[in-house]
């Protein structure tokens, strides 16, 4: 009897600790990430992309948002911020082509109002089940 109530406590102390809610900030490279193997297959080279800085052309939309999640579980913070952060770049490449752009500036990462502007870094946010990047940027042609 002792045991299983060990065993008890045991199951749902384990299940309390797993249903903590996770929320941890990272900032990781825009160009090692876009250098990777995962980025090669889903970035498209004919839309331009411009971290923290404009480029000439004609402004089709400003501040064009987007915010991406991607499976963490299981997963390493760097992996599948990686990914979240692919998947922005990706959907924001399709609204340009929607628009008829070429490029997309002025890209910084943004969470919950606050604005992460920098021309080498990005924003994550990484829990226990999903990873998150949000994106915004100016499509220009």
């Amino acid at each position: 009897m002792k045991v299983l109530k060990t065993l008890s406590v045991l199951a749902v102390a384990a299940l309390a600790l797993g249903s903590c809610a996770r929320n941890e900030t990272s900032f990781h490279s825009v160009q090692e990430t876009l250098a990777s193997a995962q980025a090669k297959k889903v970035v498209d080279p004919n839309i331009q992309l411009f971290w923290g800085t404009d480029a000439p052309g004609t402004l089709l939309l400003k501040d064009a948002t987007t915010n991406r999640t991607t499976n963490a579980f299981a997963k390493a913070d760097v992996n599948s911020c990686q990914w979240a952060f692919l998947s922005a770049v990706v959907q924001l490449q399709k609204k340009a082509k929607e628009l008829g752009g070429t490029k997309v500036t002025n890209i910084f990462s943004t969470y919950k109002g606050s604005n992460f502007k920098s021309a080498t870094q990005y924003e994550c946010h990484a829990g226990n089940l999903i990873s998150r990047v949000s994106l915004t940027g100016d499509i220009k042609k």
